[in-house]
């Protein structure tokens, strides 16, 4: 069976988390090098993996088909560039670039070295995002007119010693979360014709955004529905993650996803019942249909972000569609750069 050998270029969180123990799982995949400049925290795990001690050493070895660039945000661009001039397929952490610009130019490279460059946008696979694709597809709440998305956080200071805090290497919510929830809307809804935003920093001492409200304007698949998207660093009591209204029905979701908590444990992605929800987290949905009434809980469908990997495989040894290209993904950022323009000048900011 053909494997893809395959290199981390960090060991962070991202690395620790969300990508070495979905490779690791996979028998599709060899997780054969991971790169840490100081440490050797891998081989605690992973301790047949080679440490390599820079990108330029991970990328220059022979064996790999893949790089994973899940470094600081600010050096996407360049790093994925060097890995695809290696020969390397590429997957990218989300956000994609800091520039649309810099994600189309990438984009048009891999295409002309005939390489695959996807963006690692897991929350398409969401217990409860899949849920609501599930409630959509069914028409069980009629026409939809609203759909509200919020990533809920509460940390009331400026944690130290984090890029992500300071601003020099990317950082700031709408990047960070909001290439999630902007993603995930645009999968439902299709690229909107003008957006609306407020970004902002509410937290003292705070040098980048930790809180924003996006307004999607007639997004082209469902031009009807008001679409907001909002998250922030000040929620000390969560909101729900989840709210949507149609003409015939209402589902509210409250809580996140497991797999996350559930990886911070310890746990692997091929432990039984991965990405089930407990029943008590499952969200409310309220229908009314020709004078039948409905309230109740509504099953949600596991989550399983271990199918982007499986997808990756199966697009380059099966011919299955990618699911999450890159070219599709440079609409993420070039959303966020209008959000960003919007919250700046305090008004909307067309699409077309």
């Amino acid at each position: 069976m053909d494997k893809i050998k395959i290199g981390l270029a960090a060991y962070g969180m991202s690395g620790q988390i969300f990508h070495a123990p979905f490779i690791s799982c996979n028998p599709h995949f060899d997780l054969v090098a991971i790169t840490e400049r100081s440490k050797n925290l891998s081989w605690e795990r992973y301790p047949d993996v080679r440490i390599t001690r820079s990108f330029d050493e991970l990328i220059g070895m022979d064996e790999l088909d893949m790089v994973v660039v899940n470094t600081p945000d600010v050096t996407h661009y360049d790093y994925a560039r060097r890995a695809l001039e290696a020969g390397k397929h590429v997957i990218v952490e989300k956000p994609f670039t800091m520039t649309a610009a810099e994600g189309d130019e990438l984009v048009s490279f891999a295409a002309k070295k005939g390489l695959v460059l996807s963006v690692y946008q897991n929350r398409r696979w969401d217990s409860d995002f899949l849920t609501i694709k599930e409630i959509l597809a069914k028409g069980l709440l009629g026409r939809l007119v609203e759909f509200e998305s919020t990533f809920s956080r509460y940390r009331n200071f400026i944690k130290p010693n984090t890029w992500k805090e300071t601003g020099e290497s990317g950082g700031g919510l709408t990047y960070n979360l909001g290439a999630h929830i902007i993603d995930q809307a645009v999968q439902l809804f299709g690229m909107p014709e003008a957006l609306f935003a407020d970004i902002a920093t509410l937290r003292d001492n705070g040098k980048v955004d930790d809180y924003f409200v996006i307004h999607f304007l007639k997004p082209s698949e469902y031009p009807g529905v008001k679409v907001t998207l909002k998250a922030s660093y000040l929620m000390c009591e969560a909101e729900p993650r989840f709210i949507l209204h149609g003409t015939e029905g209402s589902y509210v979701k409250f809580g996140l996803d497991p797999q996350e908590a559930d990886l911070t444990k310890g746990l692997l992605p091929n432990t039984p019942h991965w990405g089930e929800e407990d029943q008590d987290f499952w969200g409310m949905i309220h229908t009314e249909k020709e004078g039948n009434v409905f309230r109740g809980k509504y099953p949600s469908l596991p989550g399983n972000y271990g199918a982007f990997y499986e997808n990756i495989y199966q697009h380059l040894y099966g011919g299955a569609v990618l699911q999450s290209h890159a070219k599709e993904v440079v609409g993420v950022i070039r959303l966020i750069e209008a959000a960003k323009k919007s919250s700046r000048m305090q008004r909307v900011v067309s699409l077309a």
